[in-house]
C-alpha cells in the first residue's frame, strides 16, 4: 500500500496545472492536477441531486471513493451521512494543548426547487437542485480524503464527515443527538463554504458570530367571522393580523439593542376566500435572525407575548408555534486564528478577510460548534448569481483550493515528526 500511495502522488503531480488557480502560492500540485476528475466527481453529484435524508445515492458514491482509498467507513449515520476515518503515520503526540483528531465536514444535500441552467449536467431530478454549492463542498473533501490517504503525512486521525440533510432539516442536529463526537472524538471541527459576491479564490472567516440563528414561527387568530357589511358582529382576525404585522416591528426597533442585530419578517399572511365575508381565522408565518442567543431567547418570549396581548385585547384567541431551527454559526477564537493561518497559506495573505461581515442567513454547522471547538469559512465563488438562485452552479476552479485547505489544515494542526 505504501508503493501505491507514493506512486498515485507521482501520477498526480505529473498532470498539467490549470493556470487560472495554480497561481495561488499553497495549492497542491497532486490535488490541482486532479481538477479534471474533481470537476467530473462534482458534475456527477450535480446532476443526481438528492435532498435532505434522501442522499442515498451520494452517500454510497462517497463511501465507495473513501473505502478505496483505504479509508475507514462508516455508513447511515443519522440515516444518510457518511464519516470516514483516517489515521496520519503517526499517532498524536500528546503534548498539551495539541491536535489528535481533526472533523473535517462537509455537507451532501440539495435544495427541494427547479433549477434553470441548460448544460448538460443540469439536476435530473424533478423538482431538487444543487442551488447551494453542497455538490462542490462534497468533492472537495473527497479531494482531501483522496490526498490525505495517499500521503499521511500528518500525526493523528482525521474524521471526514460527510452530513446529510443541511437545508433546514436538521441534519447536523441529529448527527450531533445520535453521539457524533463521543463516536468519532475531534478536538477541533472545520467546514467551508463557496460565497458568491466575494472575490474567486479570496477567504473570508470571522471569530465569533459568522451566520445568524435562523427559527420560523407560525401564528393562527381565531376571531368570529361574519358579513363584510356588518363588521360590528365579527372579530375581524385580519385586521388583528395586521397589528401584530406592526407590532413584531417594534420588538426589533424598539426592544432590541441596536448593537444587536436581529431580523423579525412576517412572510405569509393568509386570511379570506371572497370579497363579502370577513372570515374567521387569519394565519401568519415569518422568521425571526438573531446572532446573540440572549436575544434570540428574548425574541421568542416577546412574540408570544405580543400575540396574546393583542388578541386578547381584541376578543380573539391565538395559537404560537416556534419552530427552532438553528443556533447561530459562532467561530472559536483560536481555531478561527489557526484557520486563517492555513488559509493565508494556500491562497496567499492578501486574499485572507478575518474580519468579514457575517451573514443573516443560516448554517446547521452551529450545532457542532456549540459541541466542539472549531471555524467555518467563506471561500469567495467570484459569480454573481447568489446561492439557491435557480440558475446558480458551483465554480469548480475552486475545487482544489478548498482540498487543500483541508490538507494544510490536517498537516499543520497535526504535524508529521520525522
Amino acid at each position: 500500500w505504501g508503493s501505491r500511495r507514493f506512486s498515485l502522488v507521482m501520477l498526480l503531480s505529473r498532470r498539467l496545472f490549470d493556470s487560472r488557480v495554480s497561481q495561488l502560492p499553497g495549492v497542491i500540485p497532486a490535488i490541482q492536477s486532479q481538477l479534471p476528475t474533481l470537476k467530473e466527481w462534482r458534475q456527477d453529484i450535480h446532476m443526481h441531486p438528492e435532498v435532505g435524508f434522501t442522499e442515498h445515492r451520494t452517500s454510497e458514491l462517497v463511501a465507495k471513493r473513501l473505502e478505496s482509498w483505504g479509508i475507514q467507513v462508516t455508513k447511515g449515520f443519522a440515516k444518510t451521512g457518511v464519516i470516514g476515518v483516517l489515521h496520519g503515520k503517526q499517532a498524536a503526540s500528546g503534548a498539551t494543548g495539541s491536535f489528535k483528531a481533526l472533523g473535517f465536514r462537509a455537507d451532501m444535500d440539495a435544495l427541494p426547487m427547479v433549477e434553470e441552467n441548460s448544460f448538460a449536467y443540469k439536476s435530473k431530478t424533478p423538482g431538487a437542485f444543487h442551488g447551494c454549492g453542497h455538490d462542490g463542498h462534497t468533492t472537495m473533501l473527497l479531494g482531501a480524503a483522496q490526498y490525505l490517504a495517499a500521503t499521511r503525512n500528518f500525526a493523528g486521525t482525521v474524521n471526514f464527515i460527510f452530513q446529510p440533510a443541511e437545508e433546514g432539516v436538521g441534519g447536523a442536529k441529529t448527527m450531533v443527538e445520535e453521539g457524533l463526537f463521543e463516536k468519532f472524538p475531534c478536538d477541533s471541527v472545520y467546514a467551508i463554504h463557496n460565497w458568491p459576491g466575494m472575490a474567486e479564490g479570496h477567504v473570508g472567516l470571522r471569530t465569533g458570530p459568522i451566520m445568524a440563528s435562523v427559527d420560523d414561527f407560525d401564528i393562527t387568530i381565531t376571531g368570529v367571522g361574519g358579513h363584510a357589511a356588518i363588521p360590528h358582529r365579527t372579530v375581524d382576525p385580519l385586521v388583528i393580523g395586521s397589528q401584530l404585522v406592526l407590532a413584531f416591528q417594534t420588538l426589533i426597533s424598539r426592544q432590541i439593542n441596536p448593537l444587536h442585530s436581529a431580523v423579525l419578517s412576517v412572510t405569509q399572511f393568509h386570511s379570506g376566500s371572497t370579497y363579502n365575508v370577513i372570515a374567521g381565522h387569519a394565519k401568519l408565518a415569518g422568521t425571526i435572525r438573531t446572532f446573540d442567543e440572549s436575544t434570540r431567547q428574548f425574541l421568542f418570549v416577546r412574540l408570544k407575548e405580543v400575540a396574546e396581548a393583542i388578541c386578547k385585547s381584541a376578543g380573539a384567541q391565538v395559537e404560537v408555534n416556534i419552530i427552532e431551527c438553528s443556533p447561530a454559526t459562532v467561530n472559536h477564537q483560536r481555531e478561527t486564528e489557526l484557520a486563517a493561518n492555513v488559509a493565508r497559506l494556500v491562497v496567499g495573505p492578501e486574499k485572507v478577510n478575518t474580519n468579514i461581515e457575517p451573514s443573516m442567513a443560516a448554517e446547521d454547522f452551529a450545532y457542532f460548534l456549540q459541541k466542539v471547538p472549531g471555524s467555518y469559512i467563506w471561500l469567495g465563488h467570484g459569480g454573481k448569481i447568489g446561492l439557491h438562485n435557480p440558475k446558480y452552479d458551483f465554480n469548480d476552479n475552486l475545487l482544489p483550493i478548498g482540498a487543500s485547505w483541508f490538507v494544510k489544515l490536517a498537516e499543520t494542526l497535526m504535524p508529521f515528526r520525522t
